[in-house]
């Protein structure tokens, strides 16, 4: 595991660290608030946060550019928002409404931004290795230098999809960078009920695919270890595979009773690694206590705005539940618009009355 940094962190690397730990924040602060707002009844369908993950998300997709693919997880806030979605449509799509990011129909499990190359959140585990290996194929048959990133957590290693998708990307070669975010728990199972290893990336050897271990608390690691990735990636060296050691402060789901693990455990790994704090501490004097506020206050204001944007927002017609299931806008006559609209007409009467609140018929 890569040590903390102990030099003074200066010049651009001072700039790189006030970054991530802008990324980090807005994070905390857009799923603290998801948290609130859930269970106050605003957000429907369920939520998954990632708090205490921060670091991971930041210093992963502050490598990236615009072009190069994320696949995420069910626990996708913090991807989204680190690769470039506005807030203002993350909390419009998490309000259910039609200004969100996917016209409120894709919610909090499946979030995604094609704009940004934010391929989705995934509520199937293990379903973005899948995407991953297709992008990452499309840019070589391109001849593009784009990279595709795949979020994962450790549950998502003992299912088939891992090893199919490792495998076909290590011997095709593919630039393709797999970052795990083991947070010690799969769902409601500790690692040390499913695995016999205790490092996961040594599974990457079977591959012969590139490894690293990181400390996925430290955002600068992060960032280094990725880095590298990124850079094989580009210059045709394939794929690799960054093991994140990390932890969720937070219960599978919001609401989650946490019978499967101790209230003090929670807390002793959080006084001890909070991302957050370790940036701060790691910034030292090269960041004020004020600036270090301001940073807070910037995006409680974003935070604020983005509620205050959906709660204004309308919610989708009920006209509109089909669309978007193909590619591009469509003229009437198109043969894929009328079987879109065949399909609509076919199962609209059995849908939800969104638009104007009722619960529907029940079927």
């Amino acid at each position: 595991m890569a040590n903390t940094l102990s030099a003074p962190v200066e010049g651009s690397r001072r700039e790189l660290g006030i970054a991530m730990l802008r990324t980090m924040i807005r994070i905390r602060v857009l799923e603290e608030g998801i948290e609130k707002h859930f269970l106050a009844g605003d957000i429907p369908g369920f939520a998954h946060l990632s708090i205490g993950q921060e670091a991971v998300a930041a210093g992963t997709c502050t490598n990236l550019r615009t072009g190069d693919a994320i696949a995420s997880t069910h626990r996708g806030h913090g991807h989204t928002l680190a690769k470039g979605t506005s807030m203002r449509a993350m909390v419009a799509e998490l309000f259910a409404r039609a200004t969100g990011v996917c016209k409120g129909k894709g919610g909090s499990m499946h979030i995604a931004d094609f704009s940004v190359g934010m391929l989705g959140a995934n509520g199937v585990v293990a379903g973005g290795f899948g995407l991953v290996a297709g992008a990452a194929l499309s840019a070589v048959q391109r001849k593009t230098d784009q990279v595709a990133v795949c979020f994962f957590g450790d549950g998502a290693t003992n299912r088939g999809p891992f090893h199919e998708n490792l495998n076909l990307c290590a011997i095709w070669n593919l630039p393709a960078i797999f970052v795990l975010e083991n947070n010690r728990y799969a769902s409601t199972t500790s690692t040390a009920e499913t695995m016999k290893i205790v490092d996961v990336a040594r599974r990457a050897d079977g591959y012969g695919m590139a490894s690293v271990i990181v400390d996925g608390f430290d955002a600068f690691a992060v960032y280094d270890a990725v880095g590298v990735a990124v850079q094989r990636a580009r210059s045709g060296g394939g794929p690799t595979f960054v093991e994140c050691k990390t932890f969720r402060a937070r219960g599978h789901y919001i609401g989650d009773p946490e019978r499967y693990r101790a209230k003090t455990e929670v807390e002793d790994v959080m006084n001890a690694s909070d991302p957050i704090v370790r940036m701060q501490a790691l910034l030292g004097d090269a960041l004020a206590a004020a600036a270090f506020e301001a940073l807070w206050n910037e995006a409680r204001a974003e935070f604020a705005d983005a509620v205050a944007f959906a709660r204004s927002s309308p919610p989708p017609e009920r006209t509109e539940a089909f669309f978007g299931a193909y590619s591009g806008d469509r003229d009437p006559g198109d043969p894929v618009h009328a079987l879109e609209s065949r399909e609509r007409d076919r199962f609209m009467p059995f849908a939800p009355d969104v638009g104007s609140g009722s619960q529907g018929s029940g079927h």
